[in-house]
């Protein structure tokens, strides 16, 4: 197998984490491969992976992760999508759909808490997605940043009962999603896998 476990709430690469003790699996690639790709499909079963769709031309899956319970229970999972654009130049695009509590989302985000929160839903949406038939209104994240740099832009709501996090870097990003973006759910999409571009750099998250 070529994903390699490690903790959720940071980069640390072995259970149990220094700092977090005992916790859900990350589940991650040394390097983004339609091989890699295809195991994570498999540990993730039953469990939605969003990407943009299409994928714009130029642009590669750059990275992808999934967190699985002790009992082998998807939790989460993670894609990224990295190109350019001609306002912010090199962008990456990094999609978390989680359960509760789990925290993935969190750590993308710089986020002080696991969850957005309840309160999103008190104010005007920042942003909408399509997945499927459904519109997924997507609010705006505060985060921290530990260097005084706020290089990124986060929105999250709910999709299927579960938290939808996109994590857009550098933050001028986000307004790419003011183009009606589609996320496409592509645990069943089957054969149309082997035409998707990988490699280039892995971000740090």
């Amino acid at each position: 197998m070529s994903l390699a476990a490690g903790c959720v709430r940071c980069s640390a690469p072995v259970l149990p984490c220094p700092d977090h003790g005992e916790g859900p699996a990350l589940w991650r690639p040394p390097e983004a491969t339609y091989d890699a790709f295809a195991e994570h499909l498999a540990a993730s079963r039953q469990f939605p992976t969003y990407l943009p769709w299409p994928i714009s031309p130029g642009w590669t899956v750059t990275d992808f992760a999934a967190v699985a319970d002790q009992a082998g229970r998807p939790r989460a999972t993670l894609t990224c999508t990295s190109g350019t654009s001609p306002l912010d130049g090199p962008v990456d695009v990094v999609v978390v759909a989680e359960e509760a509590g789990t925290g993935l989302g969190a750590r993308c985000a710089r986020s002080r808490y696991d969850d957005p929160g309840a309160e999103i839903g008190e104010r005007p949406p920042a942003a909408k997605v399509r997945i499927g038939s459904q519109s997924v209104s997507l609010w705006d994240v505060s985060t921290h940043s530990f260097d005084g740099e706020f290089d990124r832009s986060v929105v999250a709501g709910e999709a299927g009962g579960r938290w939808l996090w996109i994590v857009l870097r550098p933050a001028s990003a986000l307004l790419l999603l003011r183009d009606d973006w589609i996320l496409r759910d592509v645990s069943h999409v089957g054969p149309q896998l082997v035409e998707l571009p990988f490699g280039a750099h892995r971000p740090a998250w």
